[in-house]
């Protein structure tokens, strides 16, 4: 809604004033989007910022696109932690589950290797007492 003054200044205030009520106006009228920049503004600053950094470095450019979609993230997608609280857990336990796997197949392999090596020091160990070579059983 706009305000009017009462203008009781004489000669070229007059029109020193009317400019001061304008301007007094135009904040209010349009105070609702100052906080938040149009979709306009924002896509040229960006692609500005884009052009920019691509100038002085290709490499740049993946790390700003993270950046912008870490920025804009929350405001667009709420409550994706909920949504994604089910695959998270879903690929803990997996990854729990291929842990556990693959110790145990370690765990075996090294039992089978130390095995190997028990044997073999047991042939030499018998070479060196009897001077003769053992005999190999069939496998």
């Amino acid at each position: 809604m706009p305000k009017f003054k009462a203008d009781v200044n004489v000669g070229g205030e007059a029109a020193n004033s009317h400019a001061a009520t304008s301007a007094e106006q135009a904040p209010e009228t349009s105070a609702a989007g100052a906080d938040e920049p149009d979709v306009v503004t924002t896509v040229a600053t960006i692609g500005v910022v884009g052009v920019a950094a691509a100038l002085f470095d290709v490499a740049l450019i993946p790390g700003m696109i993270i950046g912008v979609a870490a920025a804009y993230a929350p405001k667009y997608m709420t409550n994706v932690g909920e949504r994604l609280q089910p695959l998270f857990n879903y690929t803990v336990r997996g990854a729990y589950k291929v842990t556990r796997s693959a110790r145990s197949a370690v765990a075996e392999a090294q039992e089978r290797m130390h095995d190997i090596a028990a044997e073999v020091e047991a042939e030499e160990a018998a070479v060196e007492t009897n001077g003769a070579a053992p005999a190999r059983a069939a496998s």
